[in-house]
């Protein structure tokens, strides 16, 4: 079957709601900062009572949303499975994801409200996390397209769907097809505690065959138990094909096998971090399904990310199709045109 996605991304649906607010308002709000938490229904209604203002910016988000955007932003074809609500969010969703260019199923809703992410952004461009999974909550295997991952170059799996049972099950699922059909895997690490807290269901995802790992530093030490980052990529370059580890403001670095490259970072001031490691995945993801090298995919991913924080907003405003080769040239020669990862691996390919 010929590709007709180049991704087939995998997460929780939430409408992102961002507050600007200072960090003594987070120590009077009890919210630690810097941090995802899950937080359930009367916690929700708790901290919209003591903030008692509108959001700055309301989008439909989740972190594997944001990537699937930024893949669309670079020109590329992206199918996203998820579930909300049926309630007005949920539409909202539904018709922000189809504005933004990517595709989802139109039965994606069921029962309960939809998911909502409280994103309080500080003066230091901080954003700390409040999540209420809501419908999401029930994202699992049901929601998977055999027919959808065939047609795709990659699948790309949000580390955060394995906070439950069904969000592993989904994830399963969805690599099982993959490596029988020849479709690249592709996973994100997502948040430190969330690793710290369910490594072994990672490792379950890792062991079963993955193309592909997306993850920040932090995440990369957590997930390999080392504490400096040259040891967290050598350990994860014995576990996976290519990775890619950001390093916020510094750029990033890639893994294929023994080789290791530093990717510069592009300076901005920076205003909001929100969704700028998903914006770097989705620039990672945007480069390869075109055959750039895994490093001059890590430079779109760079710069994708430093636009996300130079603005309010979990993602990218606008296209950025028409930019590619100018982000090249201006990245060149600090980016080299090593083999980049094979989008169509063979099957089994990723767990020899």
């Amino acid at each position: 079957m010929s590709d007709q996605f180049d991704i087939y991304g995998i997460g929780h649906a939430l409408v992102d709601l961002q507050y600007s607010v200072s960090a003594d308002t987070l120590r009077t709000l009890g919210v630690e900062k810097g941090v995802m938490t899950l937080i359930d229904e009367p916690r929700q209604a708790e901290l919209f009572q003591a903030l008692a203002s509108e959001p700055v910016n309301s989008a439909s988000g989740g972190s594997a949303a944001n990537t699937a955007i930024a893949v669309s932003r670079f020109g590329g074809s992206v199918f996203y499975a998820c579930q909300v609500g049926d309630d007005d969010w949920g539409r909202f969703y539904r018709e922000d994801l189809e504005r933004a260019g990517v595709g989802t199923s139109p039965d994606c809703h069921s029962s309960g409200k939809t998911g909502q992410c409280i994103v309080f952004v500080t003066p230091d461009a901080d954003r700390t996390l409040n999540t209420f999974l809501g419908a999401s909550s029930g994202m699992g295997p049901d929601r998977v397209s055999e027919e959808t991952i065939r047609s795709s170059r990659f699948i790309y799996l949000e580390g955060y769907l394995l906070t439950s049972e069904l969000g592993l099950e989904a994830c399963r699922k969805a690599q099982a097809i993959a490596r029988e059909s020849g479709t690249a895997v592709s996973l994100t690490l997502s948040d430190p505690f969330i690793v710290a807290g369910f490594k072994e269901r990672f490792k379950v995802l890792i062991d079963g065959g993955v193309d592909l790992l997306l993850c920040n530093e932090e995440e990369a030490c957590a997930y390999t138990g080392v504490a400096d980052l040259g040891s967290a990529v050598a350990a994860l370059g014995d576990l996976v094909p290519a990775a890619c580890v950001t390093c916020g403001s510094r750029g990033a670095v890639t893994c294929e096998g023994a080789e290791r490259f530093e990717v510069p970072g592009v300076t901005v001031e920076a205003v909001d971090t929100t969704g700028a490691g998903d914006s770097f995945a989705g620039g990672v993801l945007a480069g390869l399904t075109r055959g750039l090298s895994l490093n001059q995919a890590a430079a779109l991913g760079t710069y994708a990310g430093a636009r996300v924080v130079s603005a309010y907003g979990p993602r990218l405003a606008e296209s950025l199709d028409d930019q590619i080769d100018r982000i090249l040239s201006d990245a060149s020669p600090a980016v080299d045109a090593s083999p980049s990862v094979d989008a169509s691996p063979s099957v089994g390919s990723a767990v020899e």
